[in-house]
């Protein structure tokens, strides 16, 4: 997709010379895993380098949404090498998600369902939106803005984010599958990844269901692929910026989600589309950006 004149293209690489600081809760998961960051990147590249299988289901994910796979690749890296070890073949995958079938859990908060949850009058905005991504994103902002770390009719809700809340049925900060998606990523991203890759449907009602579609990596992939995709544009429209040629800033923003808000956010510092302040990669995103080359010599170009 062209740039217009109006839309500011990010430029490739990396805007800091050195990477930022790795998150605390990072380092101490690898240290207790006996293992290092270099070591985790490795295996993940080298799963992703020696698997034709994967590579092909990468560009086939990226070419139905119009990315780059550049971007798949280091969404994968990044997850793989910061949060958790990858697996030594795609196989286990397929397996893993077979496990969820059948399952019973709910999301939920203290007993109430997160679809009766939003059905409270503050999410009232919210039903202007159809499309998965947008309604989504509502309920999320008027969680931060009405409920989080607050007392709303008698329950004091945690200081924490909607999708630690409400869709971690198992343990907190937990995330699954080749793309380490949460539940939260998969349904706001579900409307796009069903319409384009044709994957089967998921609903907030059915956890189960929604485990295991994030963790087959058919529709993961095409989850992360509607991500990605979406991130992208909402940059473009929102702030004015062109990311599609930096997969660290997609990284980035795969990484710490709430791709339409940061959007809005730097829009704003801006004062208008566009302007001197460029997207910025996190520590995810700057290791990425500072393997490009290798790791495009392996998903091709």
């Amino acid at each position: 997709m062209p740039t217009s004149a109006a839309t500011v293209a990010v430029p490739k690489g990396n805007r800091h010379a050195e990477q930022p600081p790795i998150p605390g809760a990072s380092k101490r998961r690898t240290q207790a895993l006996k293992t290092s960051f270099d070591k985790k990147y490795e295996k993940i590249r080298d799963l992703i380098a020696g698997d034709q299988r994967l590579k092909s289901k990468i560009r086939k994910a990226a070419g139905q949404f119009g990315i780059d796979p550049i971007h798949i690749v280091g969404a994968l890296v990044g997850e793989h090498t910061y949060n958790v070890d990858a697996y030594d073949q795609l196989q286990t995958y397929y397996v893993k998600a077979i496990s969820y079938a059948g399952e019973r859990f709910r999301f939920e908060y203290k007993g109430e369902r997160v679809s009766d949850f939003v059905q409270r009058p503050q999410f009232q905005r919210c039903d202007a939106y159809s499309d998965s991504r947008a309604l989504w994103s509502c309920r999320e902002e008027v969680w931060d803005a009405v409920f989080r770390g607050k007392s709303v009719d008698g329950t004091r809700y945690p200081n924490d984010r909607f999708n630690s809340v409400f869709f971690e049925p198992f343990y907190a900060g937990q995330t699954f599958g080749l793309g380490q998606l949460s539940p939260l990523t998969a349904l706001m991203n579900a409307d796009r990844a069903e319409k384009v890759a044709g994957i089967k449907q998921i609903s907030v009602d059915n956890a189960a269901g929604v485990y295991e579609a994030i963790m087959d990596p058919d529709s993961t992939l095409a989850y992360m692929a509607a991500a990605i995709r979406s991130d992208i544009d909402d940059y473009r429209s929102i702030a004015g910026f062109d990311i599609s040629t930096n997969p660290g800033i997609t990284a980035t923003l795969y990484n710490v989600g709430e791709a339409t808000a940061r959007a809005r956010k730097l829009a704003r510092i801006n004062g208008r589309k566009g302007g001197k302040q460029l997207p910025e990669e996190n520590y995810y995103g700057w290791l990425v950006n500072a393997h490009e080359d290798e790791l495009r010599a392996i998903i091709g170009r």
